[in-house]
């Protein structure tokens, strides 16, 4: 079975080029300022700039206004928004109209009553990514990157008719047992490619490559 990779929260040209050397298929750049991997949009351009036509480039967004969009949008080429905050499916369709590109709603997961919500967005969203909700006593949470994990037996049945990642707390030492358990066939990773939040590892980035593509 092939597995699709994506890298996210890439701020830095030595990380994107190890995303992309080592086979990544997806590399997504942060655009949420409270987040220790966001990127105003003129950072971004250069980073954007170097990824092949073949590695689909991903723009995380929370919650974003109109304003905020149109301004990544001045000279950047993305290929597909991710909307990684509390986005109504109504809002979801504006931001696909604005932009005119496909987007990805992110579903947290902590329970089987979490993913009746991502039946909303089946007519809407061209994607689908589940990620860790975090606990309500966590403090400085933020809206993905938590290097949290849940039960990925909640994915293992589930009737999905979107594309779907699997988000939260994945590193290379459980992407295996991660896409065995959940059935995943594309899967998403900042956190655990990290040495401190924000801050990519080189060698980590392509260990997880690696093992997920193995």
């Amino acid at each position: 079975m092939k597995v699709e990779v994506k890298i996210c929260g890439l701020d830095r040209i030595e990380a994107v080029d190890a995303a992309v050397k080592h086979g990544a298929d997806f590399v997504g750049f942060v655009f949420y300022p409270p987040s220790p991997r966001n990127l105003m949009p003129q950072e971004s351009l250069p980073l954007i700039a170097r990824v092949p036509e073949n590695v689909t480039r991903v723009g995380l967004f929370v919650d974003p206004t109109d304003a905020e969009i149109t301004a990544m949008f001045d000279g950047s080429s993305l290929d597909l928004i991710q909307l990684h905050g509390a986005e109504t499916p109504k809002r979801v369709d504006e931001i696909k109209q604005l932009t005119g590109l496909p987007a990805m709603k992110v579903i947290k997961l902590a329970g089987p009553d979490d993913l009746a919500a991502a039946a909303a967005y089946y007519d809407i969203a061209d994607r689908l990514l589940f990620d860790a909700k975090p606990p309500a006593d966590m403090k400085n949470a933020l809206p993905g990157g938590n290097a949290l994990a849940f039960d990925w037996e909640l994915l293992r049945h589930a009737d999905i008719p979107l594309p779907w990642m699997l988000a939260g707390g994945l590193t290379s030492e459980n992407v295996q047992e991660a896409v065995a358990t959940s059935g995943a066939t594309a899967i998403d990773v900042s956190s655990g490619v990290e040495d401190s939040p924000g801050v990519k590892n080189l060698k980590r980035i392509e260990a997880f490559l690696m093992a997920a593509k193995s």
